[in-house]
């Protein structure tokens, strides 16, 4: 009986042992679970000619910044899949490996093109989906939403299945409709509780429907049952320090940093390792608590060898945090430079967005509070082409609020938190309005 994957797609291998352990490989990845590039090294050995077995490893690899073994397992897929593969199985592999080159055009056609005639190809659908997905890294303004309507469409072909809920629910929660998307993420979680994914897409509903003690709560319920090496168990305590500063105990926010996060204690990707680590760092010393300069300066120092260059642009964001609160003023111009030039050359697709952020945090860095809120006021709506998720990008706009109040600015910093605090509840923010009168 020819094997299938959970999906009922076929798949290209005679090995029991071999579809065994990549169905089991899939669905780890899909749940952000341990054990995934295990399962898919046992099909790996059972079938080395089962080629999609090598494009999912590659993606986890791609996932950990192992570019090399990326790229080579790719190719070997490519090798393998134009061999004995389906025309289903040959569209997969090239979809995924154009995902881990980086060529985010191309992926994304093939992605769509590829889910027109197979919907049920988790593997291909999960690409453009999430925070770090390839809609949230193309530079489009309308990610969000692009994401939710991607996931209407192919609805009808996943039911109740836990992996598309969670997903499904997360993007409608960040395309605004937190309320249905908190409650369709739940259907997932509860249905696939080992699933750090969904734990992570119902923390994103709780910071935006404003409930930090349920958050906190969850984390602490279900993050022993998450092992230390989950590629989103640093992450999943991040929402926890955000809550913890949302109540303003910076001090329980810096503990979860040196249990989790700080670089020496993380087994985080090295994107969520930056990422978390700046963007904690700076909410931190932007909200008036102590951060010890040695906090930034090792944790810049790890990022400068993650990305000494320029690459994503939500990467080269939290790199100038690092250098402008390290006062790297080097590594700042540096690094604006060749994002300026990239720019110019048409390849920045988030735009003038990236140089502006730059500039203002180095005013900001300055103390030259009133360059930075000007700077950022004409681009805020532009914040998104960076991509990461709401909560992540926020820091952009704290910083702003800052900067008008530490300027005098005070009417336009009431402005934008009554704006914000339409949006959403917010302890902090209710604080910071309050304390202006």
């Amino acid at each position: 009986m020819p094997h299938e994957d959970r999906y009922g797609l076929p798949l290209s291998t005679t090995s029991d042992e071999a579809a065994a352990a990549y169905r089991e490989g899939v669905d780890l990845m899909l749940a952000g679970w341990t054990g995934t590039a295990e399962a898919l090294e046992r099909a790996i050995a059972a079938d080395p000619d089962f080629a999609l077995a090598h494009i999912a490893r590659a993606r986890v690899h791609a996932f950990y910044q192992q570019g090399d073994l990326a790229r080579s397992k790719a190719t070997l897929a490519r090798q393998l899949v134009a061999k004995c593969g389906t025309e289903r199985e040959r569209s997969h592999v090239e979809t995924l490996a154009l995902a881990i080159e980086g060529r985010l055009p191309d992926a994304i056609a093939a992605t769509l093109k590829h889910v027109e005639s197979w919907p049920r190809d988790a593997m291909v659908l999960s690409l453009p989906l999430g925070a770090f997905g390839l809609f949230a890294f193309s530079g489009m303004a309308d990610h969000d939403r692009a994401r939710h309507e991607l996931c209407e469409r192919v609805k009808q072909h996943y039911g109740e299945d836990w992996w598309f809920l969670t997903m499904a629910g997360w993007a409608m929660t960040e395309n605004g409709d937190v309320a249905r998307g908190r409650a369709i993420t739940e259907r997932g979680f509860d249905l696939r509780r080992a699933n750090a994914h969904a734990a992570h897409a119902v923390l994103h509903a709780m910071f935006e429907d404003g409930s930090i003690d349920a958050a906190d709560r969850l984390v602490d319920e279900w993050i022993p049952t998450y092992d230390r090496a989950g590629i989103l168990h640093g992450h999943i305590r991040w929402h926890q320090a955000l809550g913890a500063l949302e109540q303003g105990d910076a001090a329980r926010a810096l503990a979860i940093y040196a249990d989790v996060l700080q670089p020496t204690a993380t087994q985080a990707p090295p994107l969520n390792v930056i990422t978390d680590a700046a963007s904690l760092l700076w909410r931190l010393s932007i909200y008036g608590h102590n951060v010890p300069k040695s906090l930034w300066q090792e944790s810049d120092t790890a990022a400068q060898k993650l990305f000494p260059k320029s690459s994503l642009s939500f990467a080269d964001v939290h790199m100038a945090l690092f250098a402008a609160a390290t006062q790297n003023r080097a590594a700042l111009t540096a690094r604006l430079a060749t994002i300026e030039q990239r720019l110019v050359e048409g390849k920045l697709p988030a735009g003038p967005v990236v140089p502006a952020i730059f500039r203002a945090l180095a005013a900001y860095a300055d103390e030259d509070y009133a360059s930075c809120a000007q700077t950022l006021a004409p681009v805020l709506t532009e914040v998104v082409r960076i991509g990461g998720s709401h909560a992540q990008r926020e820091l952009i706009e704290d910083t702003y609020i800052v900067a008008l109040m530490r300027g005098g600015e005070l009417a336009r910093a009431r402005a934008t938190l009554d704006a914000r605090l339409h949006r959403r509840p917010s302890l902090r923010d209710t604080r910071w309005r309050t304390a202006m009168g």
